[in-house]
């Protein structure tokens, strides 16, 4: 059969009478190749179009998830720009968040937070803020400013506080009354409290039972080492009432076997963080003890606790510590401690993970390291500064407590050469124990 189309013959031939299988692929074809080109012919019409964005019309999430992550400086700038950016400007989920940084342009280099803001933040703001904390220099004017801040936050509900001083500390020069009074109100009116960082502050017990009071469900961080008006029943009965209490930072004067105990009750929550500074305001100050059944009933009740230790004493004050078996993680020694000191922390330190020594003397402490290192198994990471041991015991050491040592931060001055190694053979040594390339800490020349 021939069909004609044009002044073209077609040969079709088919057992069934129907159109070969080429010239069905050509009449598919076809009409594609047509609206191909009639789509070219419309597009060759249609003249350019210049496309734009109006950013003012930029959703207020896309906006507050841009701003988050600029700085504040520029996050004021931004909302100059049009009316929509000055209301994301304003926008409570950004204001949740803040630190006021106070210092005096005469005693600080620091930039601080413009008093104009702070007006605004507390006319504004103030039933925003969740999270604040204050960064106050050396002066009682900043320590003030702060306190008139925290004096108008009636109409907040804040679920953290820090009070930070970068130098001396300026809250403890300001009369009692006024920094409590100014605490207190934060105390009474955030209802939902979470973590409190009071470091060197006249907090008092008065002021510990309104925080109880009002915020004894919500309570899991509380630091207020150095804080002088503050006594052991005062701190007893916050852990008496929080029990949901997990981290908590005091110095050893307020540490007592009652408070071990109430931390331990059925009641209360596992203890994640217990720190504890040891401090000698006067030489020759005595020191109490805490009893072994005491650490027992801690360990017992909260068996992953870091119990973190810092002693700042001198020599001859060390007599009620390290006795008995202490279940300390983190020790850290901030002035020169005996050799005898250090043998009975490898005695009575197995939970041990770091050990930090800034200073001993000229005797050698090489039995002492050997003797941490078979006792204390758990022991990862090791500073030594002005101390002496010799390479062999050194070299030792680090082979009986292999590659768990993650942290060796031991001086060159340290390490006594002896008959077996020197200064150029030991990290060769240290290194093949550990698995990795280690040195000893350089003093810096200039």
């Amino acid at each position: 059969m021939k069909r004609v189309k044009g002044n073209k013959e077609y040969a079709c031939s088919s057992s069934s009478g129907g159109p070969t299988a080429s010239w069905k692929k050509m009449r598919q074809l076809q009409p594609r190749e047509e609206k191909h080109q009639e789509k070219e012919e419309e597009e060759t019409d249609v003249e350019p179009i210049e496309f734009g964005f109006d950013w003012a019309l930029l959703p207020h999430e896309i906006l507050l998830n841009i701003f988050q992550f600029l700085p504040f400086l520029d996050r004021a700038y931004a909302s100059q720009v049009c009316r929509g950016f000055n209301q994301a400007f304003h926008m409570p989920e950004l204001w949740r968040c803040f630190e006021f940084e106070l210092n005096q342009p005469a005693s600080s280099y620091l930039k601080a937070t413009h008093p104009d803001l702070i007006k605004q933040i507390i006319k504004r703001h103030s039933n925003h803020l969740q999270y604040v904390s204050f960064k106050v220099d050396s002066s009682t004017e900043s320590a003030e400013a702060a306190c008139d801040i925290l004096s108008q936050l009636v109409n907040c509900s804040l679920k953290t506080l820090g009070l930070i001083s970068t130098a001396r500390p300026s809250f403890m020069e300001l009369p009692k009354s006024h920094f409590i009074s100014a605490l207190t109100v934060v105390f009474v009116n955030s209802k939902s409290l979470s973590s409190l960082k009071i470091d060197d502050t006249p907090v008092d017990d008065p002021s510990l039972k309104v925080l109880v009071a009002n915020n004894s469900d919500t309570l899991k961080l509380l630091k207020m080492s150095s804080c002088p008006h503050v006594s052991p029943a005062g701190i007893l009965c916050v852990a008496d009432q929080c029990h949901g209490l997990r981290e908590l930072a005091l110095n050893y004067q307020l540490l007592s076997d009652e408070l071990l105990l109430a931390l331990s009750s059925e009641k209360h929550v596992h203890l994640e963080h217990l720190r504890i500074d040891v401090v000698s305001e006067n030489p020759g100050q005595n020191f109490h003890t805490i009893k072994k059944s005491s650490w027992d009933a801690m360990v017992r009740h909260s068996p992953m606790f870091n119990l973190v230790m810092y002693f700042f004493l001198y020599e001859d004050e060390f007599g009620p510590f390290f006795k008995e078996e202490v279940p300390v993680t983190h020790l850290y020694f901030g002035r020169s401690v005996s050799k005898d000191v250090l043998g009975r922390v490898g005695l009575h330190c197995p939970r041990l993970v770091e050990l930090v020594v800034c200073a001993n003397g000229l005797r050698p402490l090489d039995e002492e390291l050997i003797r941490i290192a078979k006792r204390c198994t758990q022991l990862s990471a090791i500073g030594l500064g002005e101390c002496e041991v010799s390479c062999s015991a050194f070299v030792e050491f680090v082979k009986m407590c292999g590659r768990r040592l993650s942290q060796l931060s031991i001086m060159e001055e340290v390490l006594i050469p002896d008959h077996k190694y020197n200064l150029d053979e030991i990290h060769w040594e240290v290194s093949k124990h550990l698995g990795r390339v280690w040195f000893p800490d350089m003093m810096p020349t200039w």
